[in-house]
């Protein structure tokens, strides 16, 4: 025999108040009838302000309650997290985060995307199919083309997303979408204003070009550089020839960056990121450069720069608070009704990790 209508809506709302939040699915499964029916019930008890709503959870609109649901989400809420495969610099942002989910009780479902271009959509669409109710996600946009064909599906996921070290365009689809990120400008300042402090004058900046942070850092270095005082020449380069994917590139940007070492007699180097900042290194003692007497290097992203030898100066985004903050603020866009609060647009700043790459200039390399 059907339960009547009035009944359950008793027990849902006995169960919520019980709690002070609840899944719609889990009150559906708790009453054996089916989530479309919950749904219908909880919109009658919303219009009668008995309950409030979120993305898929049901709160209670008692005021003792109210406070523990704007404190934890829904019990058994599920994250989908979607970053790169083969992508260690991520790995520390994952690890933040997983210790915040997992502290919280909060399930987390990873997901891996390939190279290819647009890889992230149908991880995004299964794990929603799958039940996720909230998004902690870093693109790879290897090129602008990638990261503005993703703006508008993105921006209409449908729930709380949360971006991790990419910074969305001014006026896009994604502006108003919460996300935390290190301060790139800054880590570049911090890496620039060291060798400065330590006398050099001429500076080579290298980069890959195939990602969010390589293109922030290229604007942050060329700004930087370009308005110093103190820096008498600088130029940039792609750290590998496969690093650029949307050029086209003067011949400087081509150039390999000992060979441009050479030519603006720079006596120090910032390079992006450490894999490629080690492979450089191992070419200029090929070429009888010794690091740090004939060029300092500072390497950024402080993943292995420290493996080194010599252990490599490298700048050091905050990895794993990025995952940390991102984690927490997904945790309280769960917690809390749809647009209750502003979008978050979080930056986090770097550290300079001296080592024993970077000293006095001695000399400066003939152009």
């Amino acid at each position: 025999m059907r339960e009547p209508v009035d009944l359950r809506r008793q027990r849902i709302l006995a169960a919520v108040q019980a709690r002070g939040t609840a899944r719609v699915r889990d009150l559906a499964d708790e009453l054996q009838v089916s989530v479309v029916t919950v749904r219908r019930d909880v919109e009658e008890l919303t219009r009668e302000g008995r309950l409030s709503r979120g993305h898929g959870v049901v709160r209670s609109t008692l005021p003792a309650r109210e406070t523990v649901a704007e404190a934890v989400p829904a019990a058994g809420d599920r994250v989908a997290v979607v970053v790169p495969v083969r992508h260690s610099y991520l790995t520390e942002t994952l690890h933040g985060a997983r210790t915040v989910l997992e502290r919280a009780g909060v399930r987390m479902a990873l997901h891996l995307a390939p190279q290819a271009s647009g890889a992230e959509r149908p991880l995004v669409e299964r794990a929603l199919a799958d039940g996720a109710d909230g998004l902690l996600i870093a693109p790879r946009w290897r090129a602008r083309a990638d990261e503005e064909a993703d703006h508008e599906w993105l921006a209409g996921v449908g729930v709380p997303t949360v971006l991790m070290e990419r910074r969305p365009w001014r006026g896009s689809a994604l502006h108003a979408l919460d996300s935390v990120c290190s301060d790139h400008w800054y880590g570049a300042h911090l890496a620039v204003e060291h060798l400065v402090g330590l006398g050099h004058r001429r500076i080579v900046f290298a980069t890959r070009h195939d990602s969010p942070t390589a293109r922030a850092l290229r604007a942050a270095f060329t700004e930087i550089a370009g308005a110093h005082p103190l820096v008498e020449r600088w130029a940039w380069a792609l750290v590998a020839p496969e690093a650029g994917v949307d050029g086209p590139y003067g011949a400087d940007e081509t150039a390999e960056p000992a060979a441009l070492m050479r030519g603006v007699g720079a006596t120090a180097m910032v390079l992006h990121g450490d894999v490629d900042a080690l492979m450089v290194v191992q070419r200029l003692a090929e070429e009888g450069v010794r690091v740090p007497e004939d060029c300092s290097v500072v390497a950024y992203d402080d993943v292995v720069a420290g493996l080194a030898s010599p252990p490599l100066t490298a700048v050091s985004p905050p990895k794993a608070e990025v995952g940390h903050t991102a984690a927490e603020l997904l945790l309280q866009r769960l917690a809390e009704a749809p647009g209750s609060r502003p979008g978050r647009r979080v930056e986090l700043l770097p550290r300079l990790m001296v080592r024993g790459s970077t000293d006095r200039p001695c000399e400066t390399l003939g152009e």
